[in-house]
């Protein structure tokens, strides 16, 4: 089985999070997609609650097909490689590939042991909007970034979310109060 895994802080997840693993579905071959919120963000960041985000995953790629959201991130210390080590541990028979952005390219410098990483999982790279590298293709998704997510809910700018976050996520985060 060819498992394309999309990992990230999903704080919150938006459209460009949905398109990217149904794009990765459509032009690469690839079986299924493994969506991994991160339990803590490597660099420090601060994060909504694990729990909900992870619940806000299952709801923004609910309606894609062979999307999985795994919860493998709980117990580890948040550094890709030993999260893609726990998957192959898990799932030895599956061929692993590691779904990044283009902006990942320029930070592959502060990941820990990044040739370890692209040696167990290929990098599958989806061109950002306003990023440039010589490694990513040109950008096919929507403008969209999880801070500006979180800037506009803390706003109270609910119609502009509207075009930005899957109605069910919306939902979510006003009901649980996040970013708010």
């Amino acid at each position: 089985m060819k498992v394309a895994v999309f990992g990230g802080s999903f704080n919150p997840p938006h459209v460009s999070h949905v398109l990217a693993a149904l794009y990765v579905l459509s032009t690469q071959e690839i079986d299924r997609v493994l969506v991994v919120p991160a339990h803590k963000h490597p660099f420090g960041k601060p994060l909504a609650p694990f729990d909900d985000r992870m619940r806000m995953c299952e709801l923004a790629m609910a309606p894609v097909p062979n999307v999985e959201v795994s919860r493998i991130e709980a117990g580890l210390d948040g550094l890709t490689l030993h999260t893609l080590e726990a998957i192959h541990a898990a799932h030895p028979d599956w061929n692993l590939r590691l779904v990044i952005g283009a902006d990942i390219l320029h930070e592959a410098g502060k990941w820990f042991r990044f040739d370890e990483v692209r040696a167990l999982a290929p990098l599958i790279v989806l061109g950002r909007v306003g990023v440039a590298h010589p490694e990513a293709p040109a950008a096919v998704l929507p403008e969209a970034s999880s801070t500006r997510v979180r800037e506009l809910a803390s706003e109270g700018a609910w119609s502009e979310l509207a075009l930005l976050v899957p109605r069910s996520v919306i939902a979510f985060m006003r009901e649980r109060d996040l970013y708010g």
